[in-house]
């Protein structure tokens, strides 16, 4: 049996002998993304590629992304779902497609991973007639030549809603077969790019119709009923389309972009609908047993374990990636999982500190296709187990006011407060109530968190709105601005400042560096200057595409790593006479500094010990 860490490299090696330049994993944090908090799919980092941003490593790239949703925090706890994962990826950007796509997925599967080809089945777009999307019909015969070349039946079904009707390729409408960052064609944004794809399911067997959670017994089952028996394992996105103002046209360059989940496609081979049972989990499962005293394979135990292994996991990746635990941004999500995850060890005995061990774990399973979880080790234990002593003193502090409110029911107001306040999640101040034969006014406590999350958002949204991943002219002059900003920061305040981030929108940009101290009004001053002299000088902006080592030697600032390979691309404010900025940088800029405006600093602030945050705008 093939270990997690084995199978990400034969993937990678499998695509790499099909032409492709293997690249690390991007953050979890994006750079220059203000439309998301993380990096939740591995089209993310690619989006300007996609729409037509040339690669420096060419048209045939492979990775294995690191990814983080927050809309499966509430999930966790089944067999399938986690909050972090790896997306296996492949893409063609503006190379091969269909053809070459679909028979290389299913080689790698059937012949790589060893995965018996009769239980494999296939989803393809059965197309949007009013918004001019046709069905994809070449995905389809194509699928259906490859299992009848092996001797296996490939019926295409049309409406699978009705059951598996002994079929083996299932047109879905765009609920299902459409991929873009929106979702569904009718929601994407002008400027965002998407297409349909065929995803790839992998059937564990109709055993599972006994399961208890299953529907397989009670209604029609199809590849995509979510009933326990499939599970979805790669998704194949011909990304050729571009929503525009008027509706849909096509890109400049037909792309292929494929996704195949890491952990899932290990459960396929190990034939084990759980997740949580791949060799990954397995120090993790072992260490919680050992705490608790209880086995992994009790039913009612499994969902605490399994909360607890996810989230510690995905809090180990995003503090190492940069997102402390906090009460805002990324650093929010990482408390809120931590946070959840002791909550749950306690209710299966554990009462000491233990998130320490299961990162150690975690560090110790990964450490080799992630190097700076190594690196970063002593750092990542450090923040655990601040916030899991600081969650336990809270706890306290919160069951001293929760016995004050005891004497009669307990309002939605002081629910929401024993919530927000005081890190209580609803069901421990259910559990809590019941006790004392009190009730817990859900509807005030659910119109109170309504409220809540409604502020949230329009913030978040007022916040996030716009930015690069649809090319806007503003987010790219802030863009450009931001280059500017960190070298007037060098110059100013010396070699020692690094950029540790950015969040860029189309009303203001935001640069994160390292350096010890607030700027004082006589250095932000000499900063202004400088980055307004660049702009006024009429500057031309170009690029040139070059190796690491030669961008080091020209004096390039390297913000990325080795993100984009061997080879990268340096951007040049200036020319002979003056050059203001020399950055590595995947783009995309304004043609010349005289179409920024005046820059003007508007706020400074510490981000966290060592790190400061420079807001500012263009008038």
């Amino acid at each position: 049996m093939i270990s997690t860490n084995e199978l990400r490299e034969r993937y990678l090696e499998f695509f790499k002998g099909k032409g492709h330049e293997r690249i690390s994993s991007a953050s979890l944090l994006p750079e220059n993304d203000p439309t998301t908090l993380f990096t939740s799919s591995g089209m993310q980092p690619m989006v300007p590629y996609l729409l037509g941003e040339k690669h420096p490593l060419g048209v045939r790239i492979t990775d294995s992304q690191k990814c983080f949703r927050t809309q499966d925090i509430e999930e966790v706890g089944d067999n399938r779902h986690t909050t972090f994962f790896e997306m296996l990826g492949n893409w063609s950007l503006g190379d091969y497609f269909k053809e070459e796509q679909i028979p290389w997925f299913f080689e790698f599967i059937t012949k790589v991973v060893g995965l018996d080809p009769s239980r494999v089945y296939v989803t393809v777009f059965r197309g949007k007639e009013n918004l001019g999307l046709p069905r994809d019909e070449k995905s389809a015969q194509i699928w259906k030549e490859l299992f009848e070349s092996i001797g296996i039946s490939a019926k295409i079904v049309n409406d699978p809603i009705y059951g598996m009707q002994d079929g083996r390729i299932f047109y879905y409408d765009e609920s299902k077969n459409w991929w873009s960052m929106s979702g569904k064609p009718e929601n994407m944004s002008a400027g965002q790019p998407g297409g349909p794809d065929t995803e790839v399911f992998w059937d564990f067997g109709v055993e599972l119709e006994l399961h208890e959670k299953s529907h397989w017994a009670k209604e029609a089952c199809h590849p995509n009923c979510d009933c326990g028996r499939f599970m979805e394992i790669g998704n194949n996105v011909f990304m050729e389309y571009l929503k525009t103002d008027l509706g849909f046209e096509l890109l400049p360059q037909s792309n292929v972009d494929f996704g195949g989940g890491l952990e899932r496609i290990m459960a396929a081979k190990n034939d084990v609908p759980d997740v949580f049972l791949i060799d990954v989990f397995d120090k993790m499962r072992e260490t919680l047993e050992n705490l608790s005293g209880k086995k992994y394979k009790s039913e009612d135990i499994k969902e605490f374990f399994r909360v607890i292994m996810d989230h510690l996991r995905a809090a180990t990746f995003l503090i190492s990636d940069g997102a402390y635990p906090s009460n805002k941004d990324q650093g929010y999500f990482t408390r809120r999982l931590i946070r959840r995850a002791v909550r749950h060890a306690s209710k299966i005995g554990i009462e000491r500190n233990f998130c320490g061990e299961l990162a150690s774990s975690v560090i110790n399973s990964y450490q080799n296709a992630y190097p700076e979880l190594s690196q970063n080790k002593d750092k990542i234990l450090n923040e655990l187990s601040k916030e899991e002593e600081k969650f336990i003193k809270t706890l306290k502090t919160g069951l001293k006011h929760f016995e004050t409110l005891v004497n009669e029911n307990i309002s939605g107001k002081d629910a929401f407060d024993l919530y927000q306040t005081y890190g209580f999640p609803i069901e421990m101040t259910q559990e809590l109530a019941l006790e004392k034969n009190r009730i817990v006014d859900m509807t005030g406590f659910n119109e109170e968190l309504k409220k809540h999350q409604d502020l949230s958002r329009k913030g978040a949204e007022q916040k996030f709105k716009g930015g690069l991943a649809d090319s806007g002219e503003m987010s790219t002059k802030y863009h450009t601005a931001t280059h500017l900003l960190h070298a007037a920061l060098r110059k100013v305040l010396g070699d020692q400042v690094e950029q540790k981030g950015s969040n860029i929108t189309s009303e203001r940009l935001r640069f994160d560096f390292s350096y010890p101290e607030k700027l004082s009004d006589s250095q932000a001053s000499q900063v202004e200057k400088l980055v307004n002299d660049a702009i006024n000088s009429g500057l031309p902006v170009d690029f040139k595409e070059m190796s690491i080592e030669e961008a080091k030697s020209q004096g390039a600032i390297g913000l990325f790593g080795d993100k984009y390979g061997d080879m990268v691309k340096v951007y040049t404010i200036g020319d002979e006479s003056q050059t203001a900025s020399k950055e590595i940088c995947g783009g995309p800029h304004v043609e010349n500094t005289r179409n920024l405006g005046n820059f003007k600093i508007t706020k400074q602030e510490a981000v966290s010990a060592g790190i400061r945050r420079i807001k500012a705008v263009l008038e």
